[in-house]
């Protein structure tokens, strides 16, 4: 039976004239309870990305009436900071999902109607584009509409402060506070009376001019690029996303002009009616890429997911079998070929800093050790990674050369602070040509090589889903279990320290340390090797995370000691997944 309280929100939807008869009618075709009830027992809320959550009618989905208070409250946290930064703006960009165009468009109307300068890209852009054009455009804040990788069920709102970096919490904190204020019914402008009041403005050419300009200036030997990339065979996919334009575009005016897209994705499809999810780590995202990769004999297979800031990678190894990098072993050739290269040029900076998530392959650590250069982890979210280049920025210290997340995000050079799936399917070709001309290797040996050189590491993530009121206190009491959880060994492997990231605290030696670490909800398990297990329930999805890093003497050895770690991590809380 439904509780008062949620019965009450329920009523009120059906209630109201401000809301659609469409909307009212979806909810009166709802016939069970638990449905009901995980629409409205919670609102959405901000997480490492913003927000997001599945479509449809009710206060815990993405609706055009949540995006009309959402930008409303956005739009009163930007009225607080004064006239100058109504008039700076806000820029707007969506991707190809369901709804995104006509989300950026009300956002754009709710600002307009608090006065708010709007600039809003006239068709899909990437996300790591809107990240540039904040900061291009000197604006306040911008808005990216998508959902990224999710399914096509879901949609988002991603909020982007002044330079160009996700929203930090404390404004984050802002726009919940004013939410909790304002009402469903807010104030918007026709766009014919927004763009006569100049308070919406339609970009999109030159910047997108600027935006690869930018983009190819972080490229190492854009010589090599125009003389051989010819030369390496290419199949892409942007998975019926926003990605196809400006990979194709960065690629081809750099000299990867033997590139093939596959034409079945290559069109945006708000439905992704060729794959399940529109995921580069899913194995069915490939299946057509990899069909057209073996007709063109291709060495190399790049995707983006729909807002193009992910990039999936595949290469051709020796034995002519595909291999489908993790997004930690694309980080780890991008660091060492950015670093490599800048180091045998005599170009590495001596304060030079590489950045990349807590949850993100140890094997880094080794790598950076090697080339002296500090490693800097920063919690889950690419906005983190943001924040420490401003800090670098604003304090003279530090130069940023590289940071990467696991979940296949990339960055190189300060034009943007988000990931950049653009950038990266540019540097991934440019090193792989790279390596095929010097030294005669593919990536998947050059890889080898580095396992060869700092140790064999073997990182997996298993996401589990568990949607709903419900779900939500199971992933709480998974995380009170791995709290209080005093085993010492894990896959026969010795637990050298245990850390609790939401307190601060690191138990090691059975001594209680303090942290020097933002506070997050993490738990994580460290072995004596190096290698680790963390756990983090996700805060844009109904979705709990497990991530091992395991460290083995070779590929069998770290493939065993990972499935007996595993059996043994869940043992504690399998009944509960």
């Amino acid at each position: 039976m439904l509780s008062k309280e949620i019965q009450t929100r329920y009523q009120q939807w059906l209630d109201s004239p401000y809301f659609d008869e469409d909307i009212k009618a979806e909810l009166r075709g709802l016939t069970d309870e638990k449905e009901i009830e995980d629409r409205f027992y919670c609102d959405l809320e901000f997480g490492t990305g913003g927000m997001r959550g599945m479509l449809g009618a009710g206060t815990n989905r993405m609706n055009i009436y949540l995006i009309r208070k959402l930008t409303y409250s956005f739009g009163q946290v930007i009225c607080d900071h004064g006239e100058a930064a109504m008039k700076r703006g806000v820029v707007i960009a969506f991707d190809s999902r369901r709804f995104s165009e006509k989300f950026a468009l009300e956002t754009a109307l709710v600002l307009a109607a608090c006065g708010i300068r709007a600039c809003l890209f006239e068709g899909l852009r990437s996300t790591p584009e809107l990240s540039f054009a904040v900061r291009d455009q000197r604006a306040i804040a911008g808005v990216m509409i998508t959902a990224s990788h999710n399914p096509k069920e879901y949609n988002g709102y991603k909020v982007y402060w002044e330079d160009g970096a996700q929203l930090p919490p404390d404004q984050a904190d802002r726009i919940m506070e004013k939410m909790e204020l304002c009402g469903w019914d807010v104030p918007l402008v026709s766009k014919e009376q927004a763009l006569a009041d100049g308070l919406l403005e339609i970009v999109g050419k030159e910047i997108d001019d600027r935006y690869i300009s930018r983009v190819r200036q972080q490229l190492i030997h854009p010589e090599l690029d125009q003389e051989q990339g010819a030369s390496l065979k290419i199949v892409y996919t942007p998975l019926h996303g926003a990605g196809r334009v400006f990979v194709e575009r960065i690629l081809t005016e750099n000299g990867f002009t033997n590139l093939f897209t596959v034409p079945e994705q290559a069109m945006p499809d708000s439905e992704f009616s060729t794959v399940k999810v529109p995921n580069p780590e899913s194995e069915d995202a490939w299946e057509l890429a990899l069909r057209y990769a073996k007709e063109q004999n291709a060495e190399l297979l790049l995707a983006t997911d729909p807002d193009s800031d992910r990039l999936g990678v595949q290469c051709r190894d020796s034995d002519g079998v595909y291999r489908h990098l993790t997004g930690n072993q694309v980080g780890v050739l991008l660091a060492y070929y950015i670093l490599d290269s800048l180091k045998m040029e005599n170009k590495l900076p001596e304060d030079g800093i590489m950045l990349q998530s807590v949850v993100s392959t140890a094997l880094t650590e080794k790598l950076a050790e090697a080339m002296g250069v500090p490693l800097v982890k920063v919690p889950v979210g690419f906005k983190y990674i943001g924040e420490q280049i401003k800090k670098m920025e604003e304090s003279g210290k530090g130069t940023f050369l590289f940071g990467f997340e696991e979940s296949l995000g990339y960055l190189k050079g300060t034009y943007a602070r988000d990931k950049d799936a653009v950038l990266g399917a540019a540097l991934v070709a440019e090193a792989a040509l790279y390596y095929k001309r010097t030294e005669g290797k593919n990536l998947v040996q050059v890889l080898e090589d580095l396992f060869e050189a700092y140790g064999y590491f073997l990182d997996e993530q298993v996401a589990c889903t568990l949607t709903g009121k419900d779900g939500k206190e199971r992933i709480g009491q998974i995380m009170r279990i791995l709290k209080a959880d005093d085993r010492t060994k894990l896959g026969n492997q010795k637990i050298a320290s245990r850390e609790c990231y939401m307190k601060g605290l690191q138990v090691k030696d059975g001594h209680i340390l303090k942290m020097d670490f933002p506070k997050v909800n993490i738990i994580g398990i460290t072995f004596d090797n190096g290698g680790f297990v963390k756990a983090r329930p996700s805060g844009t999805e109904p979705k709990i995370r497990f991530y091992f890093c395991i460290s083995g003497t070779c590929r069998q050895d770290a493939e065993e000691k990972l499935e007996q770690t595993k059996k043994d991590f869940f043992s504690l809380i399998e009944h509960l997944l």
